[in-house]
C-alpha cells in the first residue's frame, strides 16, 4: 500500500472506516459531556479526486462511488440513518449531484463535533502534515500534530475530558504493523482504560489476520469488538480484499447498528463473489 492516502482516498476500507467513525461520534454526542477525537495517522484531512494519483487507482469508484455518486443506487430506509452522517459530511465537500472531493477521518470528524469538543490529528508524512496544519490554521477546537503516530498515542492519553474516540489507523507500508497496533493497545489503555479505539487493519494475508486477532484476544480487555467486510474471496495477499475495524469499547448500540450496516455496505461494495462480513466479539 502506498503511504500517500490520495491513491486510496474514498475506497471501500475507507466508507467502512468512516462510516463507522461518524457512528461513534454521533453516539457519543448523547451525553452533554464534552469529549475528545485524536486521530494518530491522519493523512490531509481533503483529497482531490480529479487529480492524477487519485484517478490512476481509481478505487473511490468503488468505495464512495457506489454510495453517493452520480451512478449510485438509492440506499435502502433501514440502512439510510446509519451513514446520513458520514454521507452528509461527504456531500457537504462537494457541490451538488458532484463526486470530486472526499474528505479524510479529520475532516469527518471535525464537522460532526459539538462547540464542546475537541479534536487532535496527528501526521508524520512532512507535506500532509503541513496541509493539514494549513486546513485547520484558524480552528481552536483543533490542535495539530506532526510526530510519529506511535509517539503522539502515547503523549495524547488520557484526555483532559476523559471521554474520547482514538482512531489508529496506519499505513501499513512497514513490517510488523500488526504487532506495533496490539502493542500500542496494551499501552494506551493504562493511560486511558475508558476510551473508545477504533484499530483499523487490512486483510490481505488471512494468516496474519488471525495471529493480530488472537495477539488481541490475548490482552484481556474487556469490549472488543471485531468488524470486518471483503469485497472478494481472500487469496492473493498482494491484493487487499477487505477491511477490518478492531474496536474497543464501541459505544451503546454499534454492534446492532453494524449488523444492519455491514451487510449492506459488503453487498453494495463487492467487486466478485465470495465476499462478505463479520462481526464477532474477541472478548
Amino acid at each position: 500500500m502506498n503511504y500517500r492516502h490520495i491513491y486510496h482516498a474514498g475506497n471501500f476500507a475507507d466508507v467502512v472506516k468512516h462510516a463507522v467513525l461518524a457512528l461513534a461520534i454521533e453516539r457519543m454526542k448523547l451525553k452533554e459531556a464534552a469529549f475528545r477525537v485524536i486521530d494518530t495517522h491522519a493523512g490531509i484531512g481533503s483529497y482531490d479526486l480529479a487529480v492524477e494519483a487519485a484517478r490512476k487507482t481509481g478505487e473511490w469508484e468503488g468505495g464512495i462511488g457506489r454510495l453517493l455518486g452520480p451512478l449510485a443506487e438509492p440506499i435502502p430506509l433501514a440502512v439510510a440513518p446509519l451513514v446520513a452522517s458520514y454521507l452528509e459530511v461527504v456531500a457537504s465537500a462537494n457541490r451538488p449531484g458532484e463526486l470530486t472531493c472526499y474528505p479524510g477521518s479529520p475532516a469527518i470528524a471535525r464537522q460532526l463535533l459539538r462547540p464542546q469538543d475537541r479534536l487532535v490529528v496527528n501526521e508524520l508524512h512532512p507535506q500532509d502534515g503541513e496541509a493539514l496544519r494549513a486546513v485547520f490554521a484558524r480552528d481552536r477546537q483543533t490542535t495539530v500534530m506532526e510526530l510519529d503516530g506511535w509517539i503522539a498515542l502515547k503523549a495524547l492519553l488520557p484526555p483532559k475530558e476523559r471521554r474520547g474516540v482514538i482512531l489508529i489507523d496506519p499505513p501499513f507500508e512497514v513490517a510488523g504493523e500488526m504487532e506495533r497496533l496490539v502493542k500500542a493497545l496494551r499501552e494506551a489503555v493504562k493511560r486511558f482504560a475508558t476510551g473508545t479505539y477504533v484499530l483499523w487493519y487490512p486483510i490481505k494475508d488471512v494468516a496474519k489476520v488471525r495471529r493480530f486477532k488472537r495477539a488481541l484476544r490475548e490482552l484481556g480487555l474487556a469490549k472488543l469488538l471485531v468488524a470486518e467486510l471483503s469485497i472478494r474471496p481472500d487469496g492473493d495477499p498482494a491484493v487487499l480484499s477487505g477491511t477490518g475495524l478492531a474496536i474497543l469499547n464501541p459505544p451503546f448500540e454499534i454492534e446492532r447498528q453494524l449488523r444492519v450496516l455491514l451487510p449492506f455496505l459488503a453487498q453494495r461494495l463487492a467487486v466478485a463473489p465470495g465476499g462478505g462480513h463479520v462481526i464477532e466479539w474477541l472478548v
